[in-house]
């Protein structure tokens, strides 16, 4: 629920309406029209309700690119008379990144920066009693002096968070950031003893008027716990500043997480003649100390407590980034659901009902402004981060979630001018420069948090730049195993930055690796992207930070998969590192932290989604790796009513190959920690495809094959496709050939990454066998269907990911192959030219009805004319028998 101090549609004509004084704030989301484009005054609106973004859809299609340019939003608005004399403002939540007001065909304010809130004073503007328009430009356009300036996620534009009216006396406290400018600092908390220091921003337009300004701390009950006030006289127009006396509150109820206690500010301007309230806010109150140690970690009221948590984008599947507070709420919740302790809203400040609920549910936070990857070299550019910082601090100062302001992410990662040294010299002193400017700011508006930089994982690069010596916490975004290197390099990663750099605390602020939840593999390898090697992934990580105390906190990248337009990949225009899908539903990798942060005995069977696999040998089965995450120590396990050697736990973790039929295959495992038991039952559907296709102990209905790939992976009709294999007598297979792989390439272990045009199910397409001179099935004789599917891999410009450091773009020589195809000695395809008929990385089809007899199965021959002939994935169904003549002529 929004954090409003009252909300009454007394404000809007056709509703009644009584004189109340003090602050009112009304939702204005309904009843918007907007329009694409530059020119407001064309007829091609279209209403809208808010929050709303124009880039919802266009973000998720197959045209590179997304709009960004201008957009306009407007709204009729009838205010009644008897609000005449108040000060009026409108309250933007958000809105991305260039916002221009204009009230009646008048300029009322200006905003710079997408992620931030901002107040407009409108009382200079508004007819009482009159109809009203309030008009809005925005322009999320690309613009050097604002950041962020890249990034790997969507800058979607749009008012994307909520609107409020907001309606005060001429005396009332300040929002010049649109904070509410009473801000409350604890500088001395224990279990004895709590001291609150409350300071207060006061706007006022008159003259020789004397006020009372107090402060109530309440319990949660909504019980006075203790008051302070104080009174001042106010000289003209201006804004003042007071400073109110020190609350003491004796036996405080400390936050934590296990106990995130709230206690309540109520804050008043009142009259000191009439004693008339002029204005009224509330803020929550969170009693808690904590510092970090270099060697130590983190501590909480005294207590060491390892932060693990997440981080968060902010968008959503079907909404975009215009996202509903009770979603965003729902994140938090999920994450504290899974046991984390920690929340790094990345990489903007985010909608104000998610610190509201960090605060609520126990979660520390750190908030940090989108310096990304790189820096303009620019005043402006500079004078734009510093006003952001300022107002991050300004409206978050009273969470007391967080603990950390961050202000740059990974700024070195695509560094400038890298032909040219010397200039380069200069661009690395200008990002020092503006990194020291930020600590600075961020110490003296907030001298009780800690300050941080999230760096990439060139650690002598950041040495070098001296971007190492400024934050109070190092923040490593590392990715051994992942984008790079091994997984082993993580932990001596961290050892020698400690060992460097012994008295800087230090976080993992963030690792993980792409889980597509359709991808399964039985041998996962580094970015084959099956959810098998992330779990694996996240069980390293998580226990070597486990085992080093000086690593504070573990922040896991990302809670959500969340919209990137430019990348390409399995799941083209996703990141998919979440440990939930776009639309929140959890991955195995949510689970196993889930196992591992639990405090009560936990065990959940993982890899539940559709699978498959090829038959061992002669076998009814396909023996397949099934993992369980659980904190128990043993775990009893049977599949399919059949007792399976029991399994030992190892970092959260129990792993078995198992034998799973065609078909569903029931599960259950049983474990016990510390005497108690606990147990979990799932059903897995299965589809083994025989190994050899004459014995007949599994039925042949039809079977998809990838080629030149190492997964299986579930389409969108629900359709498993397994891996191919070569061809032995009997069976099916390919003849010759190799697994396609991008030269120079050393992070994809085969296939590409490239979107696959006019598809969904781009995994079908991305691999393939190159070279291929046959593909044999011995079926069983009858009629069936083929299909073959082709797709250019090679050629093009490649956008690679930003990760990549040493390439940015790669142009990929153009694959050119001619080739035929026969089935059963008929012509299929001839000359086929792929990339030549139907262009670079576009899916390809070929059906074709073969009727089998006499024990020759399938057959497909391919011939070079120029160049390899490819097949990237096969299908072969049985069609039912026609039961008329008619029936079959028309088939065949």
């Amino acid at each position: 629920m929004k954090f409003i101090l009252a909300l009454y549609c007394v404000l809007i004509a056709t509703a009644s309406i009584a004189q109340i004084p003090g602050r009112i704030v009304v939702s204005i989301n309904d009843d918007w029209q907007f329009r694409k484009g530059n020119d407001w005054s064309s007829a091609m609106w279209g209403p809208v309700n808010l929050p709303h973004t124009w880039n919802k859809d266009d973000v998720m299609d197959d045209i590179p690119s997304y709009y960004r340019g201008p957009g306009w939003y407007r709204k009729k608005l009838t205010i009644q008379k008897k609000f005449q004399g108040k000060k009026m403002f409108l309250y933007f939540e958000g809105a991305n990144q260039v916002a221009e007001v204009f009230i009646n065909d008048q300029k009322a304010g200006k905003h710079i920066g997408g992620y931030s809130g901002f107040y407009v004073p409108i009382s200079d503007f508004i007819i009482a009693g009159s109809e009203n328009e309030i008009l809005v430009k925005l322009d999320n356009s690309h613009n050097p002096d604002i950041p962020p300036l890249t990034a790997d996620f969507t800058f979607y534009g749009g008012i994307y968070r909520d609107v409020w009216l907001v309606a005060t006396e001429s005396v009332h406290f300040s929002f010049p950031t649109a904070g509410n400018s009473v801000f409350i600092s604890t500088p001395s908390v224990n279990s004895k003893k709590a001291i609150v220091s409350i300071k207060a921003g006061i706007s006022h337009y008159g003259l020789g008027r004397r006020i009372v300004v107090s402060s109530v701390v309440k319990d949660a009950k909504g019980l006075a716990v203790s008051k302070t006030s104080s009174q001042m006289t106010l000289k003209g127009r201006r804004e003042s500043d007071m400073q109110l006396p020190p609350i003491t509150i004796t036996n405080p109820k400390l936050w934590s997480p296990d106990s995130p206690y709230l206690y309540s500010v109520v804050s008043e301007i009142r009259d000191a003649s009439s004693n008339k309230l002029l204005d009224q806010v509330t803020n929550p109150l969170g009693l808690r100390s904590f510092h970090f140690d270099a060697a130590n970690g983190f501590f909480l009221n005294g207590k060491p407590l390892k932060l693990v948590g997440a981080s968060r984008h902010q968008d959503f599947k079907g909404t975009g980034n215009a996202v509903p507070d009770s979603l965003a709420v729902g994140d938090i919740a999920i994450l504290k659901k899974m046991g984390g302790n920690f929340l790094r809203v990345a990489h903007y400040p985010q909608d104000p009902s998610v610190l509201r609920a960090c605060d609520s549910l126990g979660i520390l936070a750190s908030v940090e402004i989108p310096v990304v990857n790189e820096i303009t070299e620019s005043e402006t550019f500079y004078e734009t981060c510093r006003n952001m910082q300022v107002e991050m601090i300004r409206q978050h100062y009273n969470h007391p979630s967080v603990i950390i302001w961050c202000y740059m992410n990974e700024v070195l990662l695509r560094p400038h001018h890298i032909n040219d040294k010397e200039k380069q010299k200069v661009y690395f002193s200008e990002v020092t420069r503006l990194a020291k400017q930020l600590d600075s700011i961020t110490r003296k508006e907030d001298p009780f948090r800690y300050t941080m930089i999230a760096h990439h994982g060139d650690y002598q690069r950041y040495r070098d730049v001296g971007l190492l010596d400024i934050s109070m916490i190092v923040g490593w975004n590392l990715y051994s195993g992942w984008y790079g290197a091994k997984m082993t390099d993580f932990p001596v990663f961290l050892d020698a930055f400690h060992k460097d750099y012994p008295r800087t605390p230090v976080v993992v602020s963030e690792y993980g690796a792409d889980a597509d939840p359709r991808i399964r593999s039985g041998d996962p390898v580094r970015f084959d992207k099956s959810v098998e090697y992330t779990t694996r992934l996240h069980q390293y990580y998580l226990t070597e930070m486990m085992k080093r105390p000086f690593v504070a906190g573990a922040m896991i990248w990302n809670l959500a998969d969340f919209n990137s337009e430019t990348r390409t990949e399995s799941m083209p225009h996703i990141n998919n590192k979440g440990l939930l899908e776009w639309d929140r539903t959890p991955k195995d990798p949510y689970y196993y932290y889930q196992a591992m942060l639990s405090t009560t005995p936990y065990i959940r069977i993982l890899g539940r989604q559709p699978n498959g696999g090829t038959a061992d040998s002669s076998m009814s089965f396909c023996s397949r790796m099934l993992q369980v995450a659980t904190n128990a120590d043993e775990v009893e396990l049977v599949v399919n009513g059949k007792q399976i050697q029991n399994g030992k736990s190892k970092d959260g973790l129990c792993e078995w190959i198992v034998p799973f039929i065609n078909g569903d295959n029931v599960v259950e495992v049983v474990g016990r920690k510390s005497g108690k038991m606990v147990a979990d039952k799932a059903v897995i559907p299965f589809l083994v495809q025989p190994y050899y296709l004459n014995i007949g102990n599994i039925p042949f209905e039809g079977m998809n094959i990838l080629l030149g790939a190492n997964r299986s992976f579930t389409d969108h009709n629900n359709q498993v496709w397994v891996p191919d294999k070569e061809y032995c007598k009997g069976s099916w297979g390919h003849m010759g050939g190799k697994w396609f792989k991008v030269i120079g390439n050393n992070r994809l272990p085969y296939g590409t990454d490239k979107d696959i045009v006019g598809t969904e199910d781009d995994p079908v397409y991305q691999t393939q066998q190159m070279g291929i001179e046959r593909y044999k099935l011995d079926v069983p004789a009858g009629e069936y269907e083929l299909k073959l599917h082709f797709a250019e891999l090679q050629g093009g410009t490649v956008k690679e990911l930003v990760y990549n450091l040493n390439d940015p773009e790669r142009i990929e020589p153009k694959g050119k192959r001619v080739f035929n195809v026969v089935v059963n000695s008929k012509s299929l395809l001839e000359n086929f030219d792929i990339a030549g008929q139907y262009g670079i990385a576009t899916p390809v089809v070929r059906t074709i009805r073969v009727t089998v007899e006499n024990g020759v199965g399938i057959d497909i021959v391919f011939n070079s004319i120029e160049g390899m002939p490819v097949l990237n994935a096969l299908q072969v169904h049985s069609v039912p028998i026609p039961s008329t003549r008619a029936e079959a002529q028309s088939i065949r």
